[in-house]
């Protein structure tokens, strides 16, 4: 069975593992999201097929100043069981040591969210900061123009995914926005929108936000140090 996409795609991606990622966070008023919970599925074309290659999945602490409203409960999680996780630095680093045999891609459901969450803490995740992202949105939009929205939950009505009852909780996005990846980029293979990495990269990818923002600083300070010299 070859993968969705047909062979040449399939042939064209393997040796390349693509995590699927999410993280659900808290939005305090005035500062950045924190993250509250993480989960990562590895994808990889294996014997002409897509395998899943490994999970991941942690509840993380939220900074003790940041409160933790009923809202934020909605979908399933439990304060006491926040408190008691472990803190961001343990958990992307735990996930960051995964890692080890690159190339890799990124996948998620409106990557700039997950791509600004990583660059915050890519003191603690160094590898994840610095890999490159594909866009499910931004593939939606290319494959599916027809549809008003792109959100997760249009995208799984479309192709009648069935919604997992905990919905909004980092486990059971990954697994859904994994089986939206693996339609979208058939669809777009057979509509000619790609035929290789590097198409993808063109048509849907986003450089890591923190190599985004170390350019601007290289910028700046080349900038300023012309200025200097003038």
């Amino acid at each position: 069975m070859v993968p969705e996409g047909g062979p040449d795609l399939g042939a064209a991606l393997a040796g390349t593992t693509f995590v699927v990622v999410d993280f659900e966070a808290l939005t305090p008023a005035g500062r950045p999201a924190e993250p509250t919970e993480v989960a990562a599925l590895a994808l990889v074309v294996r014997d002409g097929r897509w395998a899943a290659d490994g999970r991941f999945a942690s509840l993380i602490r939220p900074p003790e100043d940041v409160p933790v409203t009923r809202w934020d409960l909605a979908s399933g999680m439990v304060e006491a069981e926040l408190r008691a996780a472990p803190p961001v630095a343990e958990v992307l680093g735990r996930l960051d040591g995964l890692l080890a045999a690159p190339p890799y891609r990124l996948v998620a459901q409106h990557a700039p969210t997950e791509a600004g969450l990583i660059a915050r803490q890519r003191a603690h995740c160094p590898v994840l900061a610095a890999t490159p992202l594909l866009d499910t949105v931004r593939m939606a939009r290319r494959v599916l123009p027809e549809l008003r929205s792109h959100s997760l939950d249009v995208l799984l009505r479309h192709y009648r995914i069935p919604r997992p009852p905990d919905r909004h909780r980092a486990a059971p996005d990954v697994e859904v926005t994994a089986e939206v990846f693996r339609r979208l980029l058939a669809e777009g293979a057979a509509a000619g929108c790609w035929r290789s990495l590097g198409d993808l990269d063109a048509a849907v990818g986003m450089r890591p936000k923190a190599a985004q923002e170390a350019a601007q600083e290289a910028a700046q300070k080349a900038a300023q140090e012309a200025a200097q010299e003038a």
